[in-house]
């Protein structure tokens, strides 16, 4: 059986050297303990084309590499809390190479080619700065700078123009820039040259540039909120430049010079204040230079909400020439941002994990427009689960949002590429788990006590209908009826308020709706990270109470009229099954077998049978026996957990789509099939087993029947392990594995979740985990 990867969803971590974009529009940046890869260019869209995997712990910094020799830039640098930088090659991933030495974890990297050897920085909590020679058969570590107690923020590498001679600037948490060089006759040492005062605050953003005099230009930025220009400059003086003099001409700012260098080899270099710039309200995280256009811009990345670029004015004053950002919303500010390779996009990403992307308009270069990016959940995703006709995905993470996933795009000549749609829920919890009610209609639950149901908008139903080529869609019909144009979130609460169209309340600005499609009703294109921020959220319709502790598992039968809901416990008085009447809201049914939480339950096909398991080690099976058109769901069968097939907590069961076998997994490795009916009576309820598989130290946590029947009318079963490898196998009388799934092909956590895709014809899989990841794929043989 063979596979290929359709949609990859995953924030960027939280961190202000956490991505970067090369030359060729790929955008590398880390995604929980990964890096991943993000195409800027695929089919005029964009995608994750790849994951990187090694680290075992966040990644906090990446880098891509640029080699003197090639135009390709293929090779990046990570650093990561597991202690380990990692020397990536996309091209070549068996030249992969792993920096070990520090204790802590990695906060910055960088790296610049010398001599034909590759010359690394890597900073770490550790309080030391490693500098690293790497070429093809050897790694050394040929310098360790001691902070003492202090931390390293930010490190930068440049070669001085017209020189072989590198120069090293770092910033540390008191407040100093420092610079080193390499110097002759002790070349593999860099040695202290000049520190850098004046930033009143912690300095967490580097960079370099060569200006059109041939000297480097030093960015500095601050919590301070100011940003400061540095020129390095080679003289040929003899003269020293000291800290007194530096303090007469530059009263904001004082170069010290720590060292001065003998060897005539060495010119003098002279370090001067340029500018500083105030534009910012708040920390200013990131910097970025732009050499490729005909004037030197500077992109400056702000926790304000907005990011700046400067340039020159014609009087050779740096100024502010555009500001792009965010206004209201629940957005955090930026992390960082960088220019592309053109200087006609920047891209910036920020505390909610999210990228955001402005082009250069051809027409006016002022103008620079929002475009559509590929991001996802900054956290565990938790839970996931495909509208009844399969045409678009629900996600909710523990970041405190449910999304929508959906392909976009309307070209019958190439796959059309997966965005994110809409953003239904944005909460004050971590949410848990989420039940489809209907193609427009879902239900979430929360480390809250509260079930709370969603119906879609009429600017989703419209917005989908053109995105994804939809011609026949009875139940959007009736949402464009008498549904609400779109839905807010007032400040300070929990519930979206529905947003009608011509509503004469008066609500803020910055708490109201701005429907994406409100203005233009054929626009084919994704909506943009500001966009889903505040401008896609769904009316909240109804509360559910009735549990005494935080949701945690919800389910729904496939014509949605009926939804199951369970809460954690530690009791039997607390672990009940509440069910719900979805056309009344009302509770009709209070179900009791469990002792300990409900970890997971599930409907038959058919909605003849709910199945539950549980963190007691068992499972239950109710029967849905209606009299007189009431349903009422009664206790048929529940495994003894003394003789059953699980010792540990069964975390995931799924039902056959034919409603004849059920699949429990848990937490002691196993995978039970059981068949409900017994072998010679098939009317008569007597769940056993009929197959299993076994796994030795590892933990099943996840586990789905497919869709439909595989081939000769077999099954197929998918399951997902602790250590986030998938499986994929064919039942049929006994289980066969078909295909495994690991490490950058899989997740690299806890696979939290599996669905297929109810799609005739196709065998799609979405799954989920622990580290922020979706992934959809398609196998075929």
């Amino acid at each position: 059986m063979k596979y290929r990867h359709i949609y990859t969803s995953v924030g960027c971590n939280r961190t202000c050297e956490c991505a970067d974009w090369n030359s060729t529009g790929l955008v590398a940046f880390g995604a929980c303990h990964s890096v991943a890869i993000l195409d800027t260019k695929f089919q005029e869209s964009c995608k994750i084309i790849q994951t990187l995997v090694k680290h075992t712990g966040r990644v906090n910094a990446v880098k891509w590499i640029k080699r003197n020799d090639s135009e390709r830039e293929d090779e990046l640098i990570s650093g990561a809390d597991d202690h380990l930088a990692i020397i990536w090659n996309l091209s070549k991933p068996e030249e992969t190479r792993i920096l070990k030495g520090h204790n802590g974890g990695i906060t910055t990297v960088d790296a610049i080619e010398a001599g034909g050897k590759l010359i690394v920085v890597t900073g770490s909590s550790d309080s030391t700065i490693k500098l690293w020679e790497v070429n093809a058969n050897d790694i050394n570590c040929f310098q360790e700078i001691s902070l003492k107690t202090g931390f390293c923020f930010a490190a930068r590498f440049a070669k001085l123009p017209g020189t072989d001679e590198i120069v090293l600037a770092y910033a540390t948490d008191d407040n100093k820039i420092r610079l080193l060089r390499r110097k002759d006759g002790n070349c593999d040492q860099f040695v202290p040259a000049f520190q850098l005062l004046g930033h009143e605050n912690w300095v967490r953003g580097l960079d370099f540039a060569v200006d059109n005099n041939s000297d480097l230009l030093l960015a500095s930025c601050s919590q301070d909120t100011f940003i400061r220009l540095w020129r390095l400059s080679q003289r040929a003086q003899e003269e020293s430049f000291i800290a007194d003099d530096c303090l007469l001409q530059l009263p904001t700012g004082c170069v010290h010079a720590d060292e001065q260098f003998d060897s005539g080899a060495h010119p003098k270099l002279t370090v001067t204040l340029e500018s500083v710039l105030q534009g910012h309200e708040d920390w200013v995280y990131g910097v970025h230079w732009n050499q490729n256009k005909n004037e030197l811009q500077l992109l400056s990345s702000s926790i304000d909400k907005t990011m700046i670029i400067w340039s020159l004015s014609e009087d050779d004053v740096w100024c502010e020439k555009v500001r792009v950002g965010e206004v209201g919303g629940n957005a955090m500010g930026f992390y960082g941002g960088k220019f592309s390779c053109d200087g006609r996009s920047i891209i910036g990403y920020g505390y909610l994990g999210t990228f955001h992307v402005w082009h250069q308009s051809a027409e006016n270069e002022k103008l620079w427009e929002p475009g559509v990016i590929v991001g996802g959940h900054f956290a565990d995703v938790r839970d996931v689960c495909w509208e009844p006709q399969g045409q678009f995905l629900f996600s909710t993470a523990a970041d405190q949002t449910t999304r929508v996933h959906a392909p976009c795009g309307t070209s019958k000549s190439r796959d059309p590429t997966w965005h994110e749609l809409a953003r239904p829920q944005v909460h004050g919890y971590d949410m848990q788990c989420l039940a489809v009610l209907g193609r427009y209609k879902f239900a979430s639950g929360a480390e809250e006590k509260v079930i709370r149901v969603f119906q879609a908008p009429v600017n989703f139903v419209r917005n989908f209908r053109n995105l994804c080529n939809i011609t026949s869609d009875p139940d959007g019909d009736e949402i464009l009826r008498c549904a609400p144009v779109g839905a807010s979130l007032p400040s300070l609460g929990l519930s979206n308020k529905a947003v009608q169209k011509n509503s004469s309340d008066n609500v803020n600005k910055e708490e109201s709706i701005e429907t994406f499609n409100e203005d233009s009703a054929d626009r084919l294109f994704p909506p943009q990270e500001e966009t889903l921020m505040q401008g896609t959220l769904w009316p909240e319709t109804q509360k559910l109470y009735g549990h005494g502790f935080e949701i945690f598992a919800l389910t729904s039968t496939f014509d949605g009229k009926y939804l199951a809901s369970s809460c954690k416990a530690s009791s039997a008085e607390h672990a009940h099954i509440l069910l719900w009447d979805t056309s009344t809201w009302k509770q009709i049914q209070k179900l009791s077998s469990h002792q300990l939480t409900v970890t997971q339950m599930r409907f038959s096909r058919d909605g003849r049978f709910l199945l539950a398991v549980s963190r007691d080690r068992r499972w239950s099976l109710f029967e849905n026996k209606s009299t007189n058109g009431v349903s009422s769901f009664e206790l048929v069968a529940m495994m003894d957990k003394k003789a059953g097939a699980h010792t540990r907590i069964i975390w995931s069961c799924d039902w056959s789509h034919d409603s004849k076998y059920f699949s429990t997994c848990s937490r002691d490795g196993k995978l039970v099939v059981w068949a409900v009916a017994s072998d010679d009576d098939a009317s008569k309820v007597n769940p056993h087993v009929v197959a299993s598989i076994e796994l030795k130290n590892q933990s099943i946590t996840a586990c789905a029947f497919g869709y439909e029947h595989y081939q000769d009318q077999s099954y197929l079963i998918a399951f997902g392990l602790e250590t986030g490898i998938i499986k994929l196998c064919r039942f049929d009388n006994v289980l066969t594995e078909l295909i495994s799934l690991e490490g950058a092909q899989s997740h690299h956590l806890t696979v939290k979740q599996l669905k297929f895709r109810p799609l005739e014809g196709a065998v799609q899989l979405a799954s989920c985990g622990e580290d922020h990841i979706i992934r959809i794929y398609e196998f075929y043989t």
